[in-house]
């Protein structure tokens, strides 16, 4: 007699403790009455007062999925005094009930269940990559596309209506996506401060709409503007699998999504700003994208570099300080959150740069090398530069044994706090102490391994070919402006840096600082607009002006006179390194400090 009915509606290839807990075996009007999921069965079987004395099941791949969990569940009802049998299997009860042929035959057909269901994944995975290569879209089309239904090529299928879906661009919602791009990859804007934009304007940038209509927000917002940033679909190539169908629908590692070979529908932007905007979020992060004060009511003044300016030693942003009303960028470490990084030991406990320099150097350097009339002497002689330094050098060799000798040595210290473990000699009361130290102190050890071989990893990535031609043509574009940038507003100032993508490397050791800026081509009209702002500030043509450090430094009552601020494209510690990277050009300039410009 049948006493208790127990079932799953969820996937047999879940963890046990995954299945049943929904209610989602409502929805199928059942006419079976349910007393529990399988869980449930396996808990009522360890109780004295169970029930049942067997369970039975249609057939024992039914169980689970996977042939593990179903001989787990066997196990158990076994271990508890429970027969497991089936419906399709002879029935035999008694002390000698399992016998070899039968528990083989039922092994067999677990195994084989378990072989149908991953054959049929990897067949419709198949199916899926063949789909998206002929340049088919899969669900619902991105903002700014419409979808176009095509006769389904399958003839059984044609003849039952059926269609497929090419991308087309929709004329009202794709200039919106280009605008997105263009304020991501030239502005630099966050997400909300691009939707706040859009807002300004729904008529001309209509906001997206959800797949259920009473979700919709009729506003754009900050994570609508997010997810199409992060869609390669606007570059005209299909993508698939870009997000897990378990685990909450995350993002796949990129390495793991699946493009068509060729672009298959018109791209809204282009390749090249895709992947610019995608640099954005991780060089930009927890970076206020506005200028001027932030909202603390605390707040007294702003810096005018802020964000831009990366310490050589750590890799991180240095944050602006004021002292004794003179303005630095700054960069202290935590030892209690640092200590296990490689650059700890390397890295004082705090160092200081002026702001004032930096804004002198970051001003000649545009002056000189972007605006200036030998900017194609200054970007020739960098070009030469950069293939002797990209070149199999001195300095490269050395990073790479010098890293190399601190991964044997972080191995050598792991092994032998592994043979200090193993041979313990410890009090036993401090048994337990002195393990987990030395498990502490390996695990530190691991992860500053893992770092250096990162770093050794992109040391050793070839670089890409410099073009000299596109780089020139790129800087003729740009007009020629004598300009002194500390004269021109906060806001423009910062404008016209994210536009370039300016960053500002110190190092202290060397004593010099590093400017980089971009020029790349698919922005470049953005590029000459931004700096139209510049006109009011233009002196004269022909003019000449001697970008100098402050005079003299009234710092704790005393007058320290300084020399000027000088830089030498041509010799500086650093050199001038430019890259051409597709259509873009990228420019480093080199600056050595003077002594005297060095904060105590």
């Amino acid at each position: 007699m049948i006493v208790a009915h127990f079932y799953d509606v969820e996937s047999g290839r879940k963890e046990l403790r995954e299945r049943g807990n929904s209610l989602a075996h409502q929805q199928f009007q059942i006419p079976i009455p349910r007393d529990g999921s399988v869980a449930d069965l396996l808990d009522e079987a360890q109780r004295p007062d169970r029930r049942f004395a067997a369970v039975i099941c249609e057939s024992i791949e039914r169980v689970a999925r996977r042939t593990y969990f179903g001989t787990k569940i066997e196990y158990e009802l076994e271990q508890a005094g429970v027969a497991l049998c089936a419906a399709d299997e002879p029935i035999v009860t008694g002390p000698r009930a399992k016998r070899a042929t039968p528990t083989l035959t039922r092994r067999v057909k677990q195994a084989v269940s378990e072989w149908y269901v991953l054959q049929m994944l990897e067949l419709s995975w198949d199916g899926f990559i063949e789909h998206v290569s002929q340049g088919w879209n899969v669900g619902k089309p991105p903002y700014g596309y419409r979808a176009e239904k095509v006769p389904h090529p399958v003839p059984a299928r044609r003849a039952e209506g059926r269609t497929k879906h090419r991308l087309v661009p929709d004329a009202s919602r794709a200039p919106a996506v280009t605008y997105i791009f263009q304020l991501r990859g030239l502005d630099k804007l966050g997400y909300d401060a691009i939707a706040d934009r859009l807002n300004l304007d729904p008529v001309a940038y209509p906001p997206p709409e959800p797949t259920r209509p009473d979700m919709a927000l009729h506003r754009w917002s900050g994570s609508a503007v997010r997810e199409i940033l992060r869609n390669p679909k606007y570059t005209g190539y299909q993508v698939w699998n870009r997000r897990a169908t378990t685990k909450g629908g995350c993002y796949n590692d990129p390495k793991d999504w699946v493009w068509s070979p060729q672009a298959t529908h018109e791209p809204l932007v282009s390749k090249e700003l895709f992947d610019v905007a995608s640099t954005v979020a991780r060089k930009r992060r927890g970076a206020r994208t506005t200028p001027g004060r932030n909202s603390h009511p605390a707040t007294r003044r702003s810096y005018v570099l802020r964000s831009y300016v990366i310490c050589e030693i750590c890799d991180r942003r240095m944050f602006g300080k004021n002292r004794h009303r003179i303005s630095y960028y700054a960069c202290q470490v935590d030892p209690n959150e640092h200590r296990g990084r490689s650059w700890f030991r390397d890295h004082p406990k705090s160092l200081w740069v002026r702001e004032e320099f930096l804004i002198t150097a970051v001003s000649r350097f545009f002056a000189t090398h972007v605006f200036g009339p030998d900017r194609r002497t200054h970007l020739k002689a960098a070009l030469e530069a950069a293939r002797v330094a990209d070149g199999p050098g001195d300095r490269t060799a050395k990073e790479r044994a010098a890293l190399e000798q601190a991964i044997k040595a972080i191995g050598e210290r792991q092994a032998r706090l592994i043979r200090t473990l193993a041979d313990g000699g410890s009090e036993p009361e401090q048994e337990k102490e002195f393990r987990d130290a030395i498990r502490r102190e390996h695990a530190a050890l691991g992860k500053q391994r893992t770092t250096l071989a990162e770093q050794l990893a992109r040391l050793e990535t070839p670089k890409p070919e410099v073009r000299s031609v596109d780089s020139a043509a790129l800087l003729d574009v740009l007009p020629r402006l004598d300009i002194d940038l500390a004269l021109v507003p906060e806001e423009i100032q910062r404008r016209l840096y994210d536009a370039f993508g300016l960053e500002v490397r110190y190092s202290r050791p060397r004593e010099e600082v590093t400017l980089r800026v971009t020029v790349p081509g698919h922005l470049l009209h953005g590029l000459v607009a931004v700096t139209r702002e510049l006109d009011p500030w233009n002196k004269k043509s022909g003019a000449c002006t001697e970008v100098l450090a402050p005079d003299h430094d009234t710092r704790g009552g005393q007058t320290r006179h300084k020399r000027r601020v000088h830089s030498h494209p041509l010799s500086a510690p650093g050199r001038i390194r430019t890259c051409a990277h597709g259509s873009g050009a990228q420019s480093e300039f080199g600056l050595r400090m003077c002594p005297d410009q060095r904060v105590p």
